[in-house]
């Protein structure tokens, strides 16, 4: 299920070299992209580890892995399972024989498609900082999306979040340093989940000693500056709000669903208030037993340790209420706010004026059983939109060459340049739900801040019971409970 479409836009003819994963045959609608069908693979040398209940499992588990060899990503007794890397189909085998080891599943990974545009950005048009006044950022124009769900209206009543919430990004990381999330971001309880991303990191750009949630990607970047901004350029929902960042993704566009369990763990665990994730895919149900189970364990843990827990519907233009046998990750695990896509039918300009922006997206997933929400994700001319620069840790990587398969080693670095390479700035821009997700995730911030923590359930309502009920009366099976409204949800319009 890919849940966004990253369209990189250079200035001065420089087209960053964007990677199509491959996907299926795409209907073109007015230049951007969208697959009908996910890509889903199996990744190698990852597997999710389902693990007996009782004493001793991790001991076992230990001591197979000493003996056969392997990485332990993450082990979660409590909820019994472990996620393990670096053995082969032959060492995943031997290792289901081992004493409290109940099965081993071959980790999932679904892809990120990508495609390329250009368009030219005066590197003049930027503004100074203000966080107190989002709307003052120097791009706001182009952010329909933004005045859509009323997230104006709460600004100019103060509500801009605050840096006592916490919300985490399971993502492709988040390019930290940009002066839109500088100061956003808390490292000290970021992480990377994804060793192999960390190895081309460091081979790519140690020497700029860049923490490992760097994202060489701008999908996480985009959807983590939806949520939290600083408003130099582009604003957020919010401008206070904490992030911390969890790679469970890498820059050739795969993302790890083992790695996404462990991820769900480690947030809740570092006093995450939201988790927003832009991502999934769907599996059948009979095929992966334990990852089913093993989801349920995780995403109830995250309710009852307060969690509340954001996901991106998905843009297969799916009927989710008639999917058959297939598990929707993650609109179908418990306790979720599930995200659909609207977007303007038509916008002559970047700063519009935008016809209809509270259009059903034509690619985004629907039905009444999993849809909660509807937020901005971009429409068939629209696009939500991210600037990015020459010192960028996503421009930097879209200059390096791909790898032959997103498993094989990383090739040489092609240095454009000494410092910056790139002339000046460009727009990275995605429609998608992925970029409705965080839309709903940054209004949850805003909420466990007037509300308290540990309140998942009462902010799920709250959100819903706000919305700006579009389409058909009630549960709608495109917009869920309605079209998000930030305002109306903080209390600042009636």
């Amino acid at each position: 299920m890919n849940h966004s479409r990253l369209l990189p836009l250079a200035v001065a003819g420089l087209v960053a070299c964007a990677r199509e994963a491959p996907v299926a045959p795409a209907a073109s609608l007015g230049g951007l992209a969208f697959s009908a069908v996910s890509a889903v693979a199996p990744s190698s040398g990852r597997y999710l580890v389902v693990l007996k209940t009782g004493q001793g499992s991790s001991d076992a588990l230990r001591a197979a892995l000493q003996q056969g060899g392997g990485r332990l990503e993450g082990l979660h007794e409590d909820l019994g399972f472990a996620v393990v890397s670096e053995i082969t189909a032959e060492g995943a085998k031997g290792l289901g024989q081992a004493s409290g080891v109940m099965a081993v599943e071959p980790d999932i990974e679904f892809t990120l498609d990508q495609v390329s545009e250009t368009e030219a950005l005066d590197v003049s048009d930027l503004g100074l900082e203000s966080a107190a006044s989002p709307q003052t950022a120097s791009q706001y124009a182009r952010q329909w999306n933004m005045r859509a769900v009323a997230a104006d209206a709460a600004w100019a009543h103060g509500f801009l979040g605050s840096s006592n919430v916490t919300v985490a990004i399971l993502d492709t990381g988040i390019d930290y340093l940009w002066p839109d999330l500088a100061g956003r971001v808390d490292l000290s309880r970021s992480i990377s989940l994804r060793p192999d991303e960390d190895a081309r990191l460091t081979f790519w750009f140690g020497a700029l000693g860049r923490h490992p949630i760097t994202d060489l990607n701008a999908h996480g970047t985009i959807v983590a500056s939806i949520v939290a901004s600083n408003s130099n350029l582009f604003a957020g929902v919010t401008s206070r709000t904490t992030l911390i960042g969890v790679k469970v993704c890498i820059v050739f566009n795969s993302c790890s669903t083992a790695a996404i369990l462990n991820g769900i763990v480690y947030a809740v665990d570092h006093g995450a208030d939201v988790i927003n994730m832009s991502l999934g895919g769907g599996f059948p149900k009979s095929a992966a037993p334990g990852f089913v189970s093993v989801i349920n364990r995780v995403f109830n843990y995250a309710n009852k340790n307060g969690t509340l827990i954001v996901v991106a519907a998905g843009n297969e233009g799916m009927d989710i209420d008639h999917n058959g046998n297939i598990y929707n990750t993650y609109c179908n695990s418990t306790h979720v706010i599930c995200v659909s896509a609207t977007g303007p039918t038509a916008a002559p300009t970047s700063a519009g004026p935008f016809t209809n922006p509270d259009a059903v997206a034509p690619y985004t997933n629907f039905g009444r059983s999993g849809i909660s929400l509807a937020a901005p994700g971009g429409g068939v001319t629209t696009a939500n939109a991210f600037v990015t620069g020459p010192c960028s840790s996503t421009a930097l990587a879209w200059f390096q060459p791909p790898p032959p398969t997103p498993d094989a080693p990383p090739p040489p670095p092609v240095i454009v340049g000494a410092g910056c390479p790139l002339p000046g700035l460009f727009l990275i821009r995605g429609a998608g739900t992925s970029f409705s997700s965080p839309h709903v995730a940054g209004a949850a911030a805003q909420l466990v801040a007037l509300l308290g923590r540990g309140r998942p359930s009462q902010i799920r309502a709250a959100l819903q019971n706000s919305a700006d009920d579009l389409g058909a009366p009630g549960t709608d099976p495109f917009y869920g409970r309605g079209r998000l409204n930030v305002a109306r949800a903080v209390g600042a319009i009636p």
